[in-house]
């Protein structure tokens, strides 16, 4: 079939995810992915052929789906959340013209930013931006100067990678940045775990933000200037009650 899907696979359950998604991991001959995404998937889908690579791998891993492919199998390679956001869906299309056999769809998924934002209430009902605070592809000086950027445009702030072991200090360094712009009291929220077993979600403020521990499990919200708490829900409101 010479086909390469790009999946999302949600974040982390069968419920919040798309039956596109499952019809391509049911329709493929052979399914690769990070191996924590694999171990989700096994469980749910027994019978299929699964190859697995670990972090730093991802080229060698887009290339090898495309390989196969390019050989004539129906090929699915699968990302959390969405795979056109931090996902494999620009490093495959990179790739494709080593593949020019090769058919490449792009299956989208239920990003953090999304299933998170419904844990919490309605934190991005207005404009919104999302930053990772992962540096391993991007300066830090890149991602300060965006996190000013969205600050100063009075935007929500959806926060990917927050922290690691390798960068533990990266969400508090953010906050500081942010508080140069943005008064203490801000709303936010922070949402971990979203749709497995452990999930569960926080609202706080920018000035407590800074030192609440969190992990790349993690997906943090900063709220611009209308968002508030109701009923113990984070909300941004788009301005319909003033029309």
């Amino acid at each position: 079939m010479n086909r390469l899907m790009v999946v999302g696979i949600g974040p982390g359950n069968t419920a919040n995810m798309t039956e596109a998604c499952r019809h391509a991991i049911l329709s493929a001959d052979a399914i690769f992915g990070y191996r924590a995404y694999i171990a989700l998937l096994k469980p749910w889908f027994p019978h299929k052929n699964f190859f697995e690579t670990g972090m730093k791998s991802e080229v060698a891993r887009c290339r090898a789906a495309l390989s196969l492919a390019a050989e004539g199998k129906a090929v699915s390679l699968v990302s959390s959340g969405d795979a056109g956001i931090y996902g494999m869906a620009s490093l495959v299309y990179e790739l494709s013209p080593e593949f020019p056999s090769v058919t490449i769809e792009v299956v989208p998924g239920i990003t953090a930013a999304i299933s998170g934002a419904a844990l919490l209430g309605s934190p991005v009902g207005h404009d919104f931006a999302v930053i990772s605070l992962s540096d391993l592809l991007t300066s830090w000086d890149l991602i300060e100067k965006r996190l000013r950027a969205v600050a100063a445009g009075d935007l929500v702030i959806c926060i990917y990678n927050p922290a690691s072991h390798g960068r533990p200090d990266h969400l508090r360094r953010s906050c500081d940045i942010l508080l140069e712009i943005l008064p203490p009291n801000r709303v936010c929220g922070l949402v971990r775990n979203i749709g497995r077993s452990e999930e569960g979600y926080a609202i706080t403020t920018l000035g407590a933000l800074r030192t609440i521990p969190v992990d790349m499990l993690t997906t943090v919200f900063i709220g611009n200037t209308k968002t508030r708490v109701i009923n113990g829900k984070m909300i941004t409101p788009r301005g319909y009650g003033n029309a």
